[in-house]
């Protein structure tokens, strides 16, 4: 194996293999350092029209479109008992012309067929090992690995998630807030059919959104109290699931919970920078935000798509991809847009959270515009799909897409 190569990636989650793929598919000699994961996870991800556009250019939808499930409409129910409460709002596909907002996908996978699509690409080569430290220089940065080997790279994607050792390698701070929540996720099935419709219930503690899977399935995404969340976490396999089938009004009929549960505290993170001392940084590393709107790991796909056009096109260009103007150019693409995800994303969460009637009011009138102006209810439907800058016509998942 090469002791040097263009660039490095750190980290095997979705974000880094997708970033991995990207690089060695535009022909940057590239290596992965990251563990293959055990395939017990069954946590799922809401793949958005963007994202699946750009895996199918990738070559990674083909593997696994037909494990996924199209969401064709999303619903948002205010079930916070308040006073001031907003309507009920749905959202169709169809009126902005496309066959699925997005799919939903069990991350196992997702990552079986980025881990296959990888193992096709000869500019990439894979260490399933962990980096041990990482150490920046003024030509490239090394990484000494556990199992003892040092390789070396002129840029350094890192992908290792919120606790991130490159981002701490390339000495970039990161602004924290930990909020009082947290979410537990788990899969259902159920009785009724989902006609793929996302149910999105709003509650005073947070959003609750059962998202459609293959099949009379469902993934449920309960945001709680950090306290409740553990609650619900202990009930037994019925409990939950009677708990879940109230939660849902019954929508879907019987509820019956999977094996497999998970909470995770959430927090708000965001870095000062990017990218630093010929490390940029994606996914998690990037960028922490709660998972509303299913906007996590879509955002990390963006970096990944970003970081590998730049790249590619610096080496043509004869340049140093890990230079501090190529750097720079990263930090200049990505801030736009993780940014204004991190905003709404805040500030839609806080509202929902409030206790002030002026608030609550608010929100209410917020959804019933977007709810009863065509325009403006296309707007936030495109708008929560991809920022409108980066938007062209042909990435848009449309009509005579393959997979819908």
């Amino acid at each position: 194996m090469p002791d040097k190569t263009e660039a490095i990636v750190v980290g095997g989650g979705p974000a880094g293999l997708t970033a991995a793929v990207a690089l060695a598919a535009g022909g940057v000699p590239t290596i992965l350092i990251g563990r293959k994961p055990l395939q017990t996870d069954n946590r799922t991800t809401t793949l958005l029209a963007s994202s699946v556009t750009a895996l199918e250019t990738l070559g990674v939808w083909d593997l696994c479109y037909v494990q996924a499930a199209p969401l064709k409409t999303m619903r948002i129910v205010d079930d916070t008992g308040r006073l001031w409460r907003a309507p009920e709002v749905a959202f169709s596909c169809e009126e902005i012309g496309l066959d699925a907002f997005g799919y939903n996908i069990e991350n196992r996978t997702l990552v079986r067929a980025l881990e296959e699509r990888a193992a096709e690409l000869r500019a990439l080569q894979r260490f399933d090992d962990e980096a041990d430290t990482v150490v920046p220089q003024e030509a490239a940065v090394a990484i000494h690995l556990a199992g003892g080997q040092t390789i070396s790279a002129r840029l350094v994607v890192g992908a290792d998630g919120r606790h991130s050792m490159c981002r701490e390698a390339a000495s970039i701070t990161v602004r924290r807030r930990e909020l009082d929540q947290a979410a537990l996720t788990f899969n259902i099935a159920h009785a009724r059919p989902h006609h793929h419709v996302s149910t999105e219930f709003h509650t005073a503690q947070g959003p609750c959104v059962f998202v459609p899977l293959p099949g009379d399935r469902c993934s449920v995404v309960w945001v709680a109290s950090a306290k409740e969340a553990e609650r619900l976490s202990k009930l037994s396999d019925d409990e939950l699931s009677e708990t879940a089938e109230k939660r849902s009004h019954s929508i879907l009929g019987r509820v019956h919970v999977e094996a497999g549960r998970h909470v995770f505290p959430l927090a708000i993170e965001q870095p000062a920078q990017f990218a630093r001392h010929r490390i940029a940084l994606v996914g998690e590393a990037a960028h922490v935000i709660p998972p509303i709107g299913a906007q996590g790991l879509n955002l990390g796909l963006r970096d990944a798509a970003d970081i590998a056009e730049l790249v590619r096109k610096t080496i043509a260009a004869g340049e140093d991809p890990g230079a501090a103007q190529t750097l720079r150019r990263y930090d200049w693409a990505r801030r736009p847009d993780i940014a204004s995800r991190t905003f709404v994303i805040d500030v839609a969460n806080r509202s929902l959270l409030s206790d002030l009637l002026p608030m609550q009011g608010l929100r209410a009138a917020g959804l019933h515009l977007i709810g009863s102006i065509g325009p403006l209810r296309r707007l936030a439907m495109r708008e929560g799909l991809a920022p409108s800058w980066r938007r062209a016509p042909d990435k848009v998942h449309g009509k005579n897409s393959r997979s819908a």
